[in-house]
């Protein structure tokens, strides 16, 4: 007969899913639906406010009248699209990249580092990843058993004071030394960095590839928003032939084109790598959605031919300045990113009314959290608190800061701003 749990449920959940706090996703949700400022503007999460271009969703189209690509792709993904990818990656690895050895397509960027650690982590190994941290990474990484261990990127030292550069969040390399030991199997890095949008320079990413070289480490490098630089971007992949061996590169349709619901990433590394990571991928999920994918082969062939990498690349370094212009207006702090389309405000200078009525579910959470709320339900606009990309030894690093999105239309934009300028009343 089957045992109960002794809370009452029917059935005893794994312990990997049971006894998890309230995330911040449906934290913000919650108030979201609750505050009497409507509409909320969304500024949270990272989903675009526009569609994907209009070649792009042409193609998708044409590709729901296709027989074939109603049908399963192979389990390593589309040969179109893989080609694609090949053509388009070789010129920027410096290599030719070969689409059928070297390229496995997955449902995001997300379930293919599932499968990186699916396909090489055993229970008990250990795998470095750097706070802060994309928050999937974490269960990514305890479902096959793996043993996380962190380290924290340096926050600027006058991040609270002044505007500074995602440049300025900077690596304790001894910290990252200290870190490894026999178990260690795995490094994370993640660049442009979400949250802080910070590229990491080519001397670390140097000084990181020799480290995992000399002591037999595997790199997983998430590049999903690699072609939003607004810095000199280096791909760690491309630093030494020994670094190559080691590295498994992570993109992402969805943050390309504008599509993030249409759950189509890839993984690009070495073919003794990348059979691995589609064997794990075969017994997750089988292949990937095939006109999706289609839509997305079509979006890496005329991608150059419309210009789209540039003015894309372009038309959000201008959605991150003009929406920082409010926090220069405000003098609030915040950090410029040097990719992607996050940015981090400071907000130590924001009193909050010490008598608020926080909930029990962000009452006893940092300070950003009550940041958060009361952004949501006093002015109308959402937000991520970051701390929940921490550790709690090092939530005190983000306690004052919140992320924003700036992947909007730029009439969200100005309607974010004009409601944030009712932050004048609560500050120092």
């Amino acid at each position: 007969m089957a045992s109960t749990s002794t809370d009452g449920e029917l059935f005893r959940p794994a312990k990997r899913v049971a006894g998890q706090k309230q995330d911040v996703w449906s934290i913000i949700n919650e108030a979201a639906t609750a505050s009497p400022v409507q509409p909320i503007i969304n500024m949270g999460q990272g989903f675009f406010g526009y569609n994907p271009p209009k070649f792009i969703t042409d193609a998708a189209k044409e590709a729901l009248d296709k027989v074939d690509c109603n049908q399963y792709s192979p389990t390593k993904g589309r040969p179109r699209l893989k080609k694609a990818i090949a053509k388009a990656y070789s010129p920027l690895f410096g290599r030719n990249v070969d689409p059928d050895t070297e390229v496995t397509i997955t449902t995001g960027a997300n379930e293919g580092m599932l499968s990186a650690f699916m396909g090489f982590i055993e229970p008990g190994d250990e795998v470095i990843i750097f706070e802060p941290f994309f928050d999937q990474y974490v269960s990514n990484i305890e479902m096959p058993g793996g043993v996380i261990r962190y380290v924290p990127l340096q926050p600027p030292k006058n991040g609270g004071s002044e505007v500074s550069s995602a440049a300025d969040w900077t690596i304790d390399m001894s910290l990252l030394e200290a870190a490894i030991n026999p178990k260690t199997k795995m490094i994370v890095i993640n660049t442009p960095h979400n949250p802080v949008g910070k590229i990491f320079s080519k001397s670390e990413l140097q000084s990181i590839g020799d480290i995992c070289v000399k002591h037999n480490i595997l790199i997983i490098s998430d590049e999903v928003y690699d072609r939003l630089p607004y810095t000199p971007f280096t791909r760690i992949a491309t630093l030494s032939p020994a670094i190559a061996a080691r590295t498994l590169t992570v993109g992402s349709a969805g943050k390309n084109f504008y599509c993030t619901g249409w759950r189509i990433g890839w993984l690009i590394g070495p073919a003794q790598l990348i059979h691995y990571v589609a064997a794990a991928h075969t017994r997750i999920c089988f292949t990937s959605v095939s006109p999706l994918q289609e839509a997305a082969a079509v979006g890496f062939e005329r991608a150059d031919e419309m210009g789209f990498w540039e003015q894309s690349r372009k038309e959000m370094q201008g959605k991150v300045e003009r929406f920082c212009a409010v926090f220069e207006e405000l003098g609030l702090p915040y950090s410029k990113p040097e990719g992607g389309y996050f940015v981090l405000a400071n907000f130590a200078r924001v009193n909050l009314p010490p008598d608020y009525n926080f909930p029990a579910q962000v009452a006893d959470r940092p300070r950003d959290f009550k940041l958060a709320w009361f952004l949501i339900m006093e002015l109308g606009v959402a937000a991520i608190p970051p701390t929940e990309f921490y550790t709690r030894e090092n939530m005190w690093m983000a306690e004052d800061w919140l992320r924003f999105a700036v992947c909007k239309e730029d009439s969200v934009l100005e309607g974010a701003k004009e409601r944030l300028r009712g932050l004048k009343a609560y500050m120092k």
